[in-house]
C-alpha cells in the first residue's frame, strides 16, 4: 500500500513538473515520442510477427515512426514480417496516430465518465490545432463517433463487396481486408499489407470511388466534419435563417476542391497518351481522380510509380508536399497554409493591405504563420533532397518523391525506401515525424514556455526589394 502511494505521488509530482516547465506543444510532442517508443516495442514482439523474421533496430524504429505518423513508408515488406495479429495492431496504431493521441485518450475519458481538466483541454486544443477551448470536447466526441461509424459501415460494405466480387475467396479474408481497407483509407495510412496495394482493384470503379470518398473524409479536417454534421441537422430543422460555415471550413473545402480538380486535370493530360493510353475514357478519369486524391495523403496506389512520367511525378510531389487540411489525419504543409500564401501574393500584386475572402479578413498573425511555415517547409525539403542526393545512389526524381512523401506523410515511393543508407533512413524518419506533428509545432518546440517581450521597438528603415 505504501509503495502504491509512493508511485502515485511520484507520478503526480512528475506530471506537475512537466505541466509547469513545458508548454502544451512541447508536451504533445513528448507524448508522440512516447507513443513512437511504445509502438516500436510492440512491433518488435514475436506475437505480432512471423517466425524466424529478422529486422534491424533502425528499420523497426523507422516502421514505428511511419505507423504513428500514418505515413505508409516501410523499409521491408509488411506482409513478410507481420502476421494477422500484427496487421490488427497496425490498424489500432493507425487510429491513435491518425486521429491524434489526445482525441483517442479523451474518448476513453468520456467513456469512463472521468472529468477532463483545464490542462487536458489545453492539450486537446493544441493536438487538434484548435484556436479556442470552447466546444473542444464536443468536437472530439462528435468527430470520433462519425469517423468510427464510417469505418464500420464501409468496412462492412467492402467485406460484402470483396466476397461477392471474388476479390477474396473466403469470408474471413473478405472481412479482414475489407475492414483494413476502410481503416487505412479513413486514417490515410497507406500501408500495403498484401504486396499489391490496390492494383487488383484498378478496374473496380465502385471500390475506387469509395476509397476516394474515405480519403476525403479523413483529410478534409475534423472541424469541417463537425460543421457538416451541424449543417445537415440544421437543414432538417428548416430554420428561417441561413447556416454559416466558419472561414476555416470555407477555406479548407475550397482549397481541397481546387487542388483536387487541378491535380486530376494535370494527371489526366500528362498520362492520357502515356500510361493511360490503353484505358477507356472513364477509366482514365477515375484513375486521375484517384491519384489526385491519394497523393494528398493516403499513399495507396494502383500502378508502380516508376511507370509515370517525370512531370507527373513532380505533380505528385507537389500534392504530397501540400498534404491535407489542418486538424485532420494528414500531414504536409497543409491546404490552408498554401491558400493563405496564394491569397497574400494576389493581394500584394493588387496593392491591397489586407487579405479578405468570403466576407472575412484574415488576421496578420495567421498570414505570418502561413508564410513562415511554407518557406521553412520548402527549405527543409530542399536541403533534405540535397543531402539525400549526395548520400544515396538513386535518381533525383525518386529522391524528390521520397522526401515529399515523407513530409506529407503520404507513403508513396519509387521503391527506394529499403535501399536507403542509415543517413537516408534517419532523414526520412525525421521528415515523417515533423510532417505529422507539423512544422509550426516543430518550430515552437524549441521556444521556452515563458517568452519575455523586450519592451521597446527599434526605428523603422526602408530597404530595397526586388
Amino acid at each position: 500500500m505504501a509503495k502504491r502511494r509512493f508511485f502515485y505521488g511520484y507520478k503526480r509530482d512528475f506530471a506537475r513538473f512537466l505541466s509547469t516547465h513545458l508548454s502544451s506543444i512541447q508536451l504533445i510532442v513528448i507524448y508522440y515520442v512516447i507513443l513512437t517508443i511504445i509502438s516500436f516495442v510492440l512491433l518488435k514482439l514475436p506475437f505480432f510477427r512471423h517466425a524466424d523474421v529478422h529486422t534491424t533496430l533502425l528499420d523497426d524504429l523507422f516502421m514505428a515512426i511511419s505507423t504513428v505518423s500514418v505515413t505508409g513508408l516501410s523499409t521491408f515488406n509488411i506482409n513478410e514480417v507481420f502476421n494477422d495479429r500484427g496487421v490488427i495492431l497496425l490498424e489500432v496504431l493507425f487510429q491513435v496516430g491518425g486521429l491524434g493521441i489526445m482525441m483517442v485518450s479523451t474518448f476513453f475519458f468520456i467513456v469512463s465518465r472521468r472529468k477532463i481538466s483545464l490542462k487536458q483541454r489545453q492539450l486537446i486544443m493544441t493536438d487538434m490545432n484548435q484556436p479556442k477551448l470552447s466546444g473542444i470536447v464536443r468536437l472530439i466526441r462528435t468527430t470520433l463517433a462519425i469517423l468510427l461509424w464510417i469505418q464500420l459501415i464501409f468496412g462492412g460494405i467492402f467485406s460484402v463487396h470483396f466476397y461477392l466480387s471474388n476479390h477474396h475467396a473466403t469470408i474471413r479474408d473478405a472481412i479482414f481486408y475489407g475492414f483494413y481497407q476502410s481503416i487505412s483509407a479513413v486514417t490515410n495510412s497507406g500501408f500495403d499489407v498484401t504486396g499489391a496495394s490496390l492494383t487488383p482493384y484498378a478496374e473496380d470503379y465502385f471500390f475506387i470511388i469509395c476509397i476516394i470518398i474515405l480519403i476525403i473524409i479523413g483529410g478534409i479536417g475534423f472541424p469541417v466534419i463537425m460543421e457538416m454534421k451541424e449543417w445537415l441537422f440544421f437543414k432538417k430543422k428548416r430554420r428561417g435563417y441561413p447556416f454559416r460555415f466558419s472561414l476555416f471550413s470555407k477555406l479548407a473545402i475550397g482549397a481541397f476542391l481546387i487542388l483536387f480538380i487541378i491535380g486530376t486535370l494535370l494527371i489526366y493530360l500528362l498520362e492520357r497518351q502515356h500510361l493511360f493510353a490503353d484505358m477507356g475514357e472513364s477509366h482514365r478519369w477515375i484513375t486521375s481522380m484517384f491519384y489526385s486524391m491519394t497523393t494528398r495523403n493516403a499513399g495507396l496506389q494502383m500502378n508502380s510509380l516508376t511507370d509515370f512520367q517525370t512531370p507527373t511525378l513532380l505533380v505528385f510531389s507537389t500534392l504530397m508536399f501540400i498534404g491535407c487540411s489542418p486538424s485532420s489525419v494528414g500531414g504536409g504543409v497543409r491546404t490552408t497554409t498554401v491558400a493563405i500564401v496564394v491569397l497574400y501574393m494576389f493581394s500584394f500584386i493588387k496593392s491591397e493591405e489586407k487579405i479578405s475572402i468570403f466576407g472575412r479578413r484574415i488576421s496578420e498573425e495567421d498570414i505570418k504563420k502561413a508564410i513562415v511555415v511554407f518557406n521553412l517547409s520548402l527549405l527543409m525539403c530542399f536541403f533534405s533532397v540535397m543531402t539525400l542526393a549526395a548520400t544515396e545512389k538513386h535518381s533525383l526524381i525518386s529522391i524528390v518523391v521520397e522526401v515529399a512523401s515523407a513530409f506529407g506523410t503520404t507513403g508513396l515511393s519509387m521503391g527506394i525506401t529499403g535501399d536507403l543508407s542509415v543517413t537516408g533512413k534517419i532523414i526520412i524518419a525525421a521528415l515523417m515525424f515533423i510532417g505529422r506533428v507539423g512544422m509550426l509545432y516543430t518550430l515552437m518546440l524549441f521556444v521556452p514556455k515563458e517568452m519575455q517581450d523586450k519592451g521597446y521597438l527599434y526605428p523603422t528603415e526602408k530597404i530595397i526589394i526586388g
